[in-house]
């Protein structure tokens, strides 16, 4: 019999997102939080965009996985319960079970309905591993102490979602994530980062000619919408796509295409043509870089696997 459950943590933020929102959206350029990205179509697009010959992070990433499965395992260790950081679907999390004999997984995400999902259909392959969803803003606060108890844990944060984090914040959540292994022999966190590399293979993989990448940025309109009652027009904003070299990220932004007033709960914003809606950073690492910032968090082992071309890095680090 399958055994799963899911607690949802979201319920005593409402009223901060919704303000937070509402604030990000007033200022000066206007920000939306990637988070909101991740409704259920915007995890249908997600899912799209990672299939996209363009977008080399998750084959680069499954293939290291797939060739570097024994090594990593090693490093890991066996039995361990296992936390998967932003799991959405669960699909990056299926071939760790087995290989590292979980018995114990948490998925832990700000998306509901793709934890709900995804918890009945792994609960049905893998009957004898005890399920556990968690709905939170794991970005904001991490705190898993009560769920994880003092048991080895292995921390799973891939896909370079660690990009998303600017360089304080990252080593700030990074720490949160130590916090939970301190005193808890075995614990590690297993983590891709993306690399440096050439402006137009950076650029390409966020700004595919077919426009996937452009929809999933758009339509998170319209889950703003949802949230607040406001009345974007998800058409009447443009996606656009640049690397700041200097900062060493990739931004996703959407401009306006024309001048438009918005509405937004007792308010509204005026956005001119051209004026731009700053939806996402994706922060890129050398290895060196990454490393040391593991280190500033606290880690005292790290080992790192890459592929033959050096596009990517996974991290184990304990």
């Amino acid at each position: 019999m399958s055994r799963h459950r899911i607690s949802r943590r979201l319920a005593h933020d409402a009223a901060v997102e919704r303000e937070e929102l509402i604030a990000g959206l007033q200022a000066t350029p206007a920000t939306i939080a990637p988070k909101h990205f991740y409704d259920e179509l915007g995890c249908a697009l997600y899912a799209a965009i990672c299939a996209l010959p363009e977008y080399y992070p998750t084959r680069t990433e499954r293939a290291i996985f797939d060739r570097h499965r024994d090594a990593i395992a090693a490093c890991a260790g066996r039995g361990r319960q296992f936390v998967d950081l932003g799991s959405g679907d669960g699909a990056k999390a299926l071939a760790w079970l087995p290989v590292l004999e979980v018995d114990r997984y948490f998925a832990v995400d700000f998306a509901a309905e793709a934890i709900a999902k995804s918890l009945a259909a792994m609960a049905i392959e893998f009957p004898g591993i005890e399920m556990q969803g968690i709905v939170v803003d794991f970005t904001r606060n991490l705190d898993l102490g009560e769920d994880l108890g003092q048991r080895p844990t292995t921390f799973f944060y891939p896909g370079s979602s660690i990009g998303n984090f600017a360089p304080d914040e990252a080593r700030r959540f990074l720490r949160d994530i130590h916090r939970h292994c301190e005193g808890c022999d075995g614990s590690g966190l297993l983590i891709g980062v993306d690399t440096k590399k050439d402006v137009a293979r950076l650029t390409a993989a966020y700004d595919d000619p077919i426009g996937v990448t452009a929809a999933f940025n758009r339509n998170v309109l319209r889950h703003v919408n949802r949230i607040l009652g406001s009345d974007f027009r998800p058409e009447a904003f443009a996606h656009r796509c640049l690397y700041d070299e200097r900062a060493g990220r990739v931004e996703m932004h959407l401009e306006a295409c024309r001048s438009q007033r918005v509405a937004l709960p007792g308010t509204a914003r005026d956005f001119a043509a051209g004026e731009r809606i700053h939806t996402e950073n994706s922060y890129k690492y050398t290895p060196e870089e990454f490393a040391a910032l593991l280190r500033d968090a606290g880690y005292a082992s790290l080992r790192c696997w890459q592929d033959e071309k050096g596009d990517f890095a996974v991290f184990y680090a304990a």
